[in-house]
Order: C-alpha cells, then structure tokens, then sequence
C-alpha cells in the first residue's frame, strides 16, 4: 500500500483522515506515470494493488522531468503543490468512494481547482466535492485565509461558471451518459462537498492540533458534517522531503527512457 489513510473526526465540525506513505519508493514511481501522462496507469496500480505491464510512450520524459524540477526562481512551492496534488489524488483513490476523480493539472501553477471528484450514491444523485490542496509550511495561515475565503466563493456561487465546466469536462470525458442532469443538480448548493488537504508538522499532529488546524470550516460551509472533509500529511523537514521523493521520481523517468532507446 502506497499511502494508509486514518480516519479523523471533530464532533459535527468534519470528518477526514490523516494520510501516512508506507512505501515512498512505490510513490515515486505512481507520480513518474503522472508526469510523464499515464495518471490511468497509477490508478490501474492503486485499484489492482500491483504492477501494470504498460510502457511509457516513446516521449514525453524531459517534460516529466520539467514537472519534478524547481521553477526559474528556485522557489520548491510550485513543484511541491504539484507534488501534494497527485498524493492527494492518490489518497483520494484510496479513499474508495464510488464516482470519477479528476487526473492532477499537468503543470505547476493553476489558478483553477486544485482537485475534484463527482461521486454518486444508490440513486444516481451526484454531489461534487471541490478539493483544495495545499502544501505549505503554515497550514493554519494557508486554510484560514486561501482555503476557507476560496470554499466561501463557491458557496455563493460566485464561481459558478469555473465548476459547471470542470464537471461537465470531467462526466464527459469517463462518458457518463447524462452529464447536463448532473451539472444541474450540483448547482445547487446541498449538492457541493468540500475537502481541505493541507501538509502539516508537529503543531497540528494531534487531536487539538487539528481542531485549531480546521476551526471555523463550519462557517465558511455550513450544513451536514459531510459536507466538510477534512485531510492532513504529516511531514517533517517538508521541502527536503520532497526533493527527495522527486529525484527518486526523476531517476525512474531516467530509467524507463533508457529501456527504451537502448
């Protein structure tokens, strides 16, 4: 199992998990087939829990390796979001939730939604959840003041426009067969599910860590507590944790392109 999840709950407030990797060489080969275009692999491996006897393509590497490498500046922000991004759509996946997830953005930077999932239950009825994605070392500061406002803007439908055509994108694109019945529904407000995926240290790696982590989700999303999902990564020394897995990442890229031009 590349990453455990272990559920997590405040009263009524919200429900998650924390996520742990147990196999970061395993991680490092799932986010390889991302950045080099084959998220349908990855989660051919999660759901089967083995390997996929599919090659890379034939191109397609230094652009993956663009992926898992620092921008112009230096800065491992951009890089680490995109990082943060595919775990989180792994945990997302492991989560086992019946309905589709979109693959993560295939660039650093995105002002768009970090992450989003249509899920059905026993009667068809579709309910998205808007995920927001954050790896950042000041968790509180990055939740309460991007995340809550960003959560806040959907509610009153001011980005409106932005999730109707991401789920319509999403349904068509896995060839659900009425994708306009479900845009219609989720514009309504009892519909839209939220989910907060923060990196966090040893200040919020306890049960009152995380409630002062997470207070005030039931403002900025009102109603049932499940329509607040809460979901934290524990790391410690945060950015040379993902230097790490990245070049780990990057050797196998080096790797599989070598297979193949030998």
């Amino acid at each position: 199992m590349v990453i455990a999840l272990t559920p997590i709950r405040e009263g009524n407030l919200w429900s998650g998990s924390t996520w742990t990797v147990e196999d970061e060489n395993a991680l490092a080969g799932l986010l390889a087939r991302v950045a080099i275009g084959q998220a349908r692999v990855a989660e051919r491996i999660l759901h089967e829990d083995g390997l996929v006897d599919i090659n890379y393509p034939m191109g397609g590497y230094e652009s993956a390796r663009n992926l898992l490498k620092l921008g112009p500046s230096g800065d491992p922000a951009h890089r680490d979001g995109w990082m943060f991004q595919v775990i989180s759509w792994i945990a997302a996946h492991r989560a086992g939730r019946p309905g589709m997830i979109r693959s993560p953005h295939m660039r650093h930077a995105d002002k768009g939604l970090d992450g989003l999932l249509v899920e059905f239950d026993d009667t068809e009825i579709a309910r998205v959840v808007i995920s927001e994605e954050k790896a950042t070392g000041n968790a509180r500061t990055m939740v309460r003041d991007r995340v809550w406002p960003e959560f806040q803007d959907f509610e009153t439908g001011r980005r409106d426009a932005e999730l109707v055509d991401g789920v319509s994108t999403l349904l068509a694109g896995a060839g659900h067969p009425n994708p306009d019945a479900v845009v219609a529904a989720i514009l309504w407000t009892e519909k839209r599910a939220y989910r907060v995926a923060v990196t966090i240290d040893d200040t919020h790696a306890s049960e009152k860590g995380l409630k002062a982590l997470y207070k005030g989700y039931e403002t900025a999303v009102s109603g049932a507590i499940d329509r607040r999902r809460a979901e934290a990564f524990q790391v410690q020394n945060l950015r040379p944790w993902f230097e790490n897995i990245a070049v780990r990442a990057t050797a196998i890229i080096d790797a599989e392109e070598a297979a193949i031009n030998v």
